[in-house]
């Protein structure tokens, strides 16, 4: 088995993940991470999946994917020539006293977000490995709750799945986000 990153761009209506989900479902295949959000555009919605594949089965899953009525376009995400991220977020007893914390921390380029009654509240970003790296790191202190996002990607360079796909569909691709996440023309 080898384990594949796709991004999927689908219409940003209510459902469409319960359908891309189930298809995973119907044919037994296990998804081992999952993050959806927005896109520059506010009517299409990006859901990168990682999943582990034996053989032509990944041909299958993307012709099944096209098959779904609000699936714009799919790409497969080499890692070669993507940037892949995982966002953590986790919580261990401790204070701005316990320097051997704070030294894994900034090892890591993590960043205390809070500490509210004796608990520090931890957020870091990197790939998988990274994460789990600091996850081990931390692990002697105790960790009390964490949360880990879904890994997402992006290709290097200039290239852009939504450019592509969308313009060659004739779907306007000039609806950003400006900073305050307004939509705009």
């Amino acid at each position: 088995m080898s384990q594949h990153t796709l991004a999927v761009l689908v219409e940003n209506s209510p459902g469409v993940l319960a359908r891309v989900a189930s298809l995973f479902a119907r044919r037994g295949y296990n998804i081992d991470s999952l993050a959806v959000g927005p896109t520059e555009n506010s009517e299409i919605s990006r859901i990168t999946i990682v999943l582990n594949l034996q053989g032509h089965a990944l041909d299958q899953v993307m012709a099944q994917l096209y098959k779904l009525v609000n699936v714009i376009a799919i790409s497969e995400m080499p890692a070669i020539s993507t940037v892949h991220r995982e966002l953590l977020m986790l919580k261990i007893a401790g204070s701005k006293q316990n320097s051997e914390v704070f030294d894994v921390v900034k090892k890591f380029g993590a960043a205390v977000v809070d500490e509210t009654d004796g608990m520090l509240t931890i957020e870091a970003t990197g790939e998988s490995s990274h994460i789990q790296a600091l996850l081990l790191a931390l692990t002697p202190f105790g960790i009390k709750e964490l949360v880990q996002s879904g890994l997402i990607a992006l290709e290097r360079g200039t290239a852009a799945l939504s450019d592509r796909t969308l313009s060659a569909q004739g779907i306007s691709t000039t609806h950003v986000i400006d900073v305050q996440g307004d939509y705009q023309n």
